[in-house]
Parts: structure tokens; C-alpha cells; sequence
């Protein structure tokens, strides 16, 4: 046999090889059977506490906004916490920080930001400074003068405007794995806002498996249920609104940075999150803290993106004591610019 003919052989021999190795990896996992349509309203998910409503009129629309307001177990320390979700997410899945809380004597409440989970979801602006708003017009509504708001993820970005904006009502800020740690319209150019629409119109099973996997250093069979609902929302007859809904709400994080509002708050502010939630997570997040005059880190080593559920002791035995701490008294001056 020639050289050149083994050669090729040899050749033809490693190319197979290469792509039976590589087909599974290229292959688009599928739904399970089972995983059908589900209610863009969480109707069909049990939350571990009452729901209750806020409703209010927003951009002219009849809205309402769904939270939970759950009270201490035992002696109560007289202290509010608020719970606020990130982006594909909603209040439901603070449910184990909701135990620890109250079991430490805080009342808690979690929301459901409009435009998710059980609240409404209407075609409109999306700015963060109608989310702190809301946070506000509820506290207002409960008759609570002040709080600790913690936020995860775009939680973390409406803990920051809150923060900055309602000093007197912030006893502590906590961004848990906060987003928009830079201002993105230095990074890139506005995009046709068509494309987010589109993108979040065709997601696929398996686009969005290996999106919630990237959340997780270790994954586990409970957070399988996120996969299960977001591609059950997909199959429902009302996926096209809750597509333009997402689309809009993307717009947050180039249209309405918080970079600039760090300096300004003036609460004790916890910084903390799993330090593998990306490459750049880590020093990015620590600008934050240094930026915030009264800033700490925290970062959990071997934990991505969501601490409250892939460390939650870990998180929890650094969330309650900084709850616990004394805050700094606010005066007039904190809230001159």
C-alpha cells in the first residue's frame, strides 16, 4: 500500500473518529415528553407562601403587583427585609431565604416584579426607577418606614436605584450576583430592538437548559424546574406577550445603568455573590464595593451564579449578620445629592 494511500486512510480514519466524539455535543437535546405548556403567570406553580396583590395604574394600565409578606416566627427582631428577583426568575425561588429569615425574626417580603411571575405583565416602558418605585409605593402601602433590600441578579440593579434613590427608607443594601456591573452603552451600540424579540421568540429547549446550566458550578435535580417552566412558557398561547415583555426589559441593562448611583447610596451595603459567575464577576464586584462608601465582599468560592440556592448555608451564615448589624443612622444630608 502506497503512502499517500495510507495516508488517507489514516486521514478518513481521525475525521470519523472526530465526528462520532463530537456528535453528542452537537446534538440539541429535546424536551422531555411531559414538559408541556405553562401559565406565564405562575398559576400552576405553589408558592410556600399566601400571594397578595398591590394594584396600582401604571403607564395608564390597570396593573398589580404580586408579592408575599411573611411575618416572623417567634420573638420578632422589628426589622423589614425585601426579597427582589433577577431576570428569569421570580419570588417563589427565595423560599429557603424566606425560612431563614423569619426564623431569625424578620419580617419578609418577597415580590414578584411587574412583568414577572404572578404579577402583571403589560406592553410597556421598563425603567428601573418605576421598579424601585414599586418597591416603594409597597413599603408605603405596609406602613414600613424602612428596610434592607436585598436584590439578586437585575434584583441586584433595583437594589442599587433604590438604594440611591430612597436612602431614608435602605437600612442595608444587599446585591446578590448583581448585572450591569459596567456601563454597556461604552461597550457596544444600541441594537435593533427587534433582535431581543426575536431571540426570546424562538428559544429553544436547548438554549435554554444550557443557559440556566451556566448559572450553576454543581447542578442538581431541584433546579430543574426552571428549565421545565420557561420552556413551558414557550408552548403557550400567550408566549408571544411574555416575548415582547422580555425584550423590553432587556433594554435595562444598556438604557438605565447603575454604575452611577454606587457612590450615592449610603447604607451599609453588602456585596456578595458565588465567585464563579463568570470570568470577570469577581473584579467587578469588588469595584462595587469599593465604590459604595460604605461597601464589604463577600464572594463564596466554587459557587456561580445563584449562592441563596447552590451554598444557601454558606449564604445565609454571611446574609443574617450583616442584616443583624446596627445601620448607620440616616440624616437630611445622606439624601442631598
Amino acid at each position: 500500500m502506497s503512502f499517500i494511500k495510507r495516508s488517507h486512510i489514516q486521514l478518513l480514519a481521525v475525521l470519523v473518529i472526530l465526528a462520532v466524539t463530537a456528535a453528542p455535543a452537537l446534538a440539541q437535546r429535546q424536551a422531555p415528553a411531559d414538559y408541556g405548556p405553562r401559565s406565564i403567570n405562575l398559576e400552576d406553580l405553589p408558592y410556600p407562601h399566601p400571594v397578595s396583590y398591590l394594584e396600582f395604574t401604571l403607564y395608564g394600565q390597570d396593573v398589580r403587583m404580586a408579592y408575599m409578606d411573611v411575618a416572623p416566627i417567634g420573638v420578632a427582631n422589628g426589622r423589614s427585609v425585601v426579597l427582589l428577583h433577577g431576570g428569569n426568575f421570580f419570588a417563589e425561588y427565595w423560599k429557603g431565604t424566606i425560612e431563614v429569615l423569619r426564623n431569625e425574626g424578620f419580617r419578609v417580603l418577597a415580590t414578584d416584579r411587574i412583568g414577572w411571575g404572578r404579577s402583571s405583565k403589560p406592553i410597556v416602558p421598563y425603567t428601573l426607577n418605576d421598579q424601585a418605585l414599586h418597591v416603594k409605593m409597597l413599603l408605603d402601602e405596609k406602613g414600613i418606614a424602612e428596610a434592607a433590600i436585598v436584590g439578586h441578579s437585575m434584583g441586584g440593579m433595583v437594589t442599587s436605584r433604590f438604594a440611591s434613590q430612597y436612602p431614608e427608607m435602605t437600612t442595608h443594601a444587599v446585591m446578590v450576583n448583581q448585572i450591569g456591573l459596567t456601563d454597556a452603552r461604552l461597550q457596544r451600540r444600541w441594537s435593533n430592538p427587534e433582535d431581543p424579540y426575536r431571540g426570546n421568540e424562538t428559544r429553544t429547549y436547548e438554549s435554554i437548559r444550557r443557559g440556566f446550566e451556566r448559572y450553576f458550578v454543581t447542578w442538581s435535580d431541584d433546579y430543574e424546574y426552571f428549565i421545565k417552566l420557561h420552556w413551558g412558557w414557550t408552548q403557550s398561547g400567550a408566549y408571544p406577550q411574555y416575548a415582547a415583555m422580555r425584550s423590553l426589559t432587556s433594554g435595562l441593562l444598556y438604557a438605565d445603568p447603575v454604575v452611577y448611583d454606587w457612590p450615592h447610596i449610603k447604607a451599609k451595603t453588602l456585596v456578595i455573590g458565588g465567585r464563579e459567575d463568570g470570568p470577570e464577576y469577581a473584579g467587578l464586584a469588588k469595584n462595587v464595593a469599593d465604590t459604595v462608601p460604605n461597601g464589604q465582599l463577600i464572594l463564596i468560592d466554587n459557587v456561580g451564579h445563584l449562592p441563596h440556592l447552590e451554598a444557601a448555608d454558606r449564604f445565609h451564615a454571611e446574609l443574617v449578620p450583616f442584616l443583624k448589624s446596627d445601620p448607620i443612622p440616616y440624616t437630611e444630608e445622606q439624601g442631598q445629592p
